[in-house]
């Protein structure tokens, strides 16, 4: 399964693929934004997209609307790991087409839960 981390912190970056390479996944590709992030869905055959919420350039949610408008990623898993916590928050984020929500800070195990519930078993084969 390839993934495609989309934050503008390098530091969470790290900290999560750290937690899917534990999980057995490996191919991570990276990106700072949600432009840099919809470059890469174009061109990598991403099967999961893990985003923040605020970032320049394009934040998680435009990101989210614009995969959900293309015929080839409008099926496309996309987890939400943020900090934005409330309720209004949580609904924008669904009515965009998010697929999962993660609050930071987060565990491993929750972050294992939230991508078996979008995937299937989150171990590599």
């Amino acid at each position: 399964m390839r993934v495609l981390l989309i934050d503008n912190s390098s530091a969470m970056r790290r900290i999560i693929a750290g937690a899917l390479k534990r999980m057995g996944h490996h191919d991570i590709v990276e990106a700072a934004n949600g432009r840099e992030g919809l470059e890469q869905v174009s061109a990598s055959g991403i099967d999961l997209a893990i985003t923040d919420w605020t970032m320049p350039e394009m934040d998680g949610i435009e990101f989210t609307r614009a995969v959900r408008a293309m015929d080839t990623t409008r099926d496309l898993p996309v987890l939400m790991v943020t900090t934005n916590a409330t309720r209004d928050h949580i609904v924008e984020a669904v009515n965009a087409g998010v697929s999962g929500y993660v609050v930071k800070p987060f565990t491993p195990d929750t972050l294992r839960q939230k991508i078996e519930m979008l995937v299937g078993h989150a171990e590599a084969p």
